[in-house]
């Protein structure tokens, strides 16, 4: 079975799989959960393993191996590798079982091009809501980012990460466009794991929340011009952070 972190030790990761009928001792969860359940379990359970490098780029195992680790059945695993191999993070070999997709920082300078697009989209129609619907967003990034900056206050680079994720997801989960947010999330995971590789690499990130405050109040004023101008801005200042650093450290694959 995983535990936390890492693919040793015989306790199943709760992190990775909450509420696992395995921590009671339950060896068919299939007993006590529908099949779509089970499937979305397995989905974000291995989806998370992968993000957090429990499975590491390069990491080769069968369905029943992985399913074996993450404390399920082998069913919903096989359900759920299709759906991760449909968002490249996964890559089904005949015969030889399931691998873990290695991103290169070529990989990552595409991935960077594509947030920029769709997150400067997601931020011009946020500006382009009426007052009633988009200051109540404003609200909601501004609290994101004001739990960025009490990280930063503390060192805390963990929590920056994950209040600096927060904002970027509320930025396009409250645009509006259900399409745009499921292509955007499906390419940050695959960037995910370059984020958390850099994140003691480069300076502390101290420029992000102005940054993410001009976001926050060029959609409070509805003004789109800007509200698109600084999103880009801001990615395209983390990519050009990125992707040198990457290569500096001789990061061929992820």
């Amino acid at each position: 079975m995983l535990a936390c972190k890492h693919l040793r030790g015989i306790v199943p990761c709760a992190e990775f799989f909450p509420g696992n009928p395995m921590m009671l001792g339950v060896t068919d969860n299939s007993r006590v959960q529908p099949k779509s359940s089970l499937v979305d379990d397995a989905y974000r359970a291995l989806k998370e393993a992968i993000r957090e490098n429990a499975f590491p780029p390069g990491y080769q195992g069968s369905e029943m191996e992985i399913a074996q680790k993450l404390g399920m059945s082998r069913t919903p695993v096989h359900e759920a590798v299709i759906r991760l191999q449909e968002e490249g993070l996964v890559r089904v070999l005949s015969r030889r079982g399931v691998i873990v997709c290695s991103i290169s920082p070529e990989d990552i300078r595409e991935i960077y091009e594509v947030i920029i697009a769709l997150e400067s989209a997601a931020a011009e129609l946020l500006a382009s809501k009426p007052p009633s619907e988009r200051l109540p967003i404003a609200a909601e990034l501004e609290s994101a980012n004001a739990a960025m900056e009490n990280a930063l206050q503390a060192d805390d680079l963990d929590a920056w990460a994950k209040a600096d994720e927060a904002f970027h997801r509320l930025l396009v989960e409250r645009c509006g466009n259900r399409r745009l947010a499921r292509m955007l999330y499906t390419i940050i995971d695959q960037s995910h794991r370059a984020r958390i590789i850099t994140l003691r690499l480069r300076p502390k990130p101290v420029d992000s929340v102005p940054q993410h405050r001009r976001i926050v109040e060029a959609i409070r004023a509805g003004d789109v011009a800007a509200a698109q101008g600084f999103t880009k801005a801001h990615r395209t200042a983390a990519r050009d952070l990125v992707v040198p650093l990457l290569a500096q450290y001789g990061m061929k694959f992820l």
